[in-house]
């Protein structure tokens, strides 16, 4: 399924922002998701927006080197579908949206967490889950669908929203 550019014609409407390309970046882009909804009245899950908009925005400050802006833009598509892209000047992909088993959820094996029948997706054990990697995982649980695509700058990390919840 081709990825829509949340800028192009065929959304209603597009808001675009560069961030600085520092932590503070993150509370910044929090406040635009969330005043942007608010203006907007858009019906979607505020909360889930403004949680995955400072998880994208903080990976790419994070895992990027250099000082070029952070650029946020948000969508809002004729479907009611809120889309937002973090762009970074980084054309590698985030390792977990580049893993098609990291896309589709960890299939258990054998051991802790593992459950009945061949290839039936297991939560991973706790004592396992790593301090990172979790911004992308929420990424993955909240979003109604997400992945990421190359620009002529670097890449666009993006996901969407589904229209009617607030």
């Amino acid at each position: 399924m081709p990825v829509p550019d949340p800028a192009s014609a065929s959304a209603i409407a597009s808001w675009r922002f560069a961030l600085p390309h520092t932590p503070v970046a993150v509370p910044l882009a929090r406040a635009l998701v969330r005043n942007t909804l608010a203006d907007t009245g858009t019906p979607v899950d505020r909360h889930a927006a403004e949680l995955l908009t400072a998880e994208l925005v903080a990976n790419a400050v994070q895992h990027t080197d250099g000082d070029e802006p952070i650029e946020l833009v948000m969508g809002l598509a004729p479907t009611g579908e809120w889309q937002v892209e973090v762009h970074d000047r980084d054309p590698s992909p985030p390792a977990a949206l580049r893993d098609p088993a990291a896309q589709s959820g960890a299939v258990a094996q054998d051991g802790p967490g593992a459950q009945d029948g061949p290839g039936t997706p297991s939560a991973p054990d706790p004592r396992e889950v790593s301090e990172r990697g979790r911004g992308l995982q929420l990424l993955r649980t909240l979003s109604a669908e997400a992945g990421y695509r190359p620009t002529p700058e670097g890449k666009a990390v993006w996901f969407t929203l589904p229209a009617g919840a607030r």
